[in-house]
């Protein structure tokens, strides 16, 4: 396993992140990658696929461009973590949709210069908190989810073979959970030059808890169960380790990652 923690101020809510990665049970190398950037504010989980080098590589090219990208706006003229009073009006939306396709792109490229990594993409689910605003882009079926008070919502929309199955009532989201095509992804960074990436943002209350995961955690717990442990576990460093032990024993079928941020007034 690796782990990060940490925590940052912002101007005026406090933010603390804990994030864990794990190969799983059945896989013999872990393809997921994942990003806490205390300073941004700015939290990624990627989930790679295409072969035993590819997966692995395309997940590590999304974080690290994204990361990336998201340094160089920071710095340039048109700076979009500079505060904005209200959500509609904010820039970072745009920002990290750019640092995404910019991501897919270096992806593609990789792809294109090395045939041993012919094919490869990766999901991809963000999240920058800026103030009390929390802002996302994701592409794939990682998954943000809102933990307020009782709640548990999903914040993001699967793009799965499963979930336009869903929404187009050919199958339940019960029977979703046993299809044998509940792996297959509509939308990659990277499997393509160009991808369509999804923006959202909300605001946040302090208490909030943002989850971002892979489909390795999502797949093997019910959205419940993940707010019961969140809410439990005694200390929010040990949330991220609490879930994959959990996955694991349920069989541990994928890699599992896993990224808590806590908004604190």
């Amino acid at each position: 396993m690796s782990s990060t923690a940490g925590q940052t101020a912002a101007s005026r809510l406090k933010i603390i992140s804990a994030g864990l990665t794990d190969v799983g049970r059945k896989r013999n190398h872990n393809e997921d990658s994942f990003l806490i950037d205390d300073e941004l504010q700015l939290y990624v989980v990627a989930d790679g696929m295409g072969g035993h080098a590819g997966g692995g590589t395309a997940s590590r090219i999304a974080v690290e461009t994204i990361d990336k990208e998201m340094r160089r706006a920071r710095e340039g003229k048109d700076n979009p973590f500079l505060s904005v009073p209200n959500l509609q009006d904010s820039p970072i939306p745009e920002a990290l949709r750019t640092a995404v396709e910019r991501a897919c792109l270096a992806i593609f490229t990789a792809a294109q210069e090395d045939a041993r990594l012919s094919g490869m993409g990766t999901t991809v689910i963000s999240l920058v908190v800026r103030d009390e605003h929390a802002f996302f882009a994701h592409v794939g079926d990682s998954r943000a989810y809102l933990i307020r008070g009782d709640l548990i919502q999903q914040i993001s929309e699967d793009h799965s073979l499963v979930n336009e199955q869903i929404k187009a009532g050919m199958i339940t989201p019960e029977e979703a959970k046993h299809s044998r095509y509940k792996n297959i992804i509509t939308r990659s960074v990277g499997f393509e030059e160009e991808v369509q990436v999804d923006v959202m943002g909300l605001v946040s209350e302090p208490g909030d808890v943002f989850l971002l995961c892979s489909d390795g955690l999502a797949n093997m717990m019910e959205d419940r169960e993940i707010h019961e442990t969140v809410v439990k576990a005694r200390t929010f460093e040990e949330v991220p380790k609490r879930l994959i032990d959990f996955a694991n024993e349920r069989g541990g079928d994928d890699n599992i990652t896993v990224i808590v941020v806590r908004v604190e007034a």
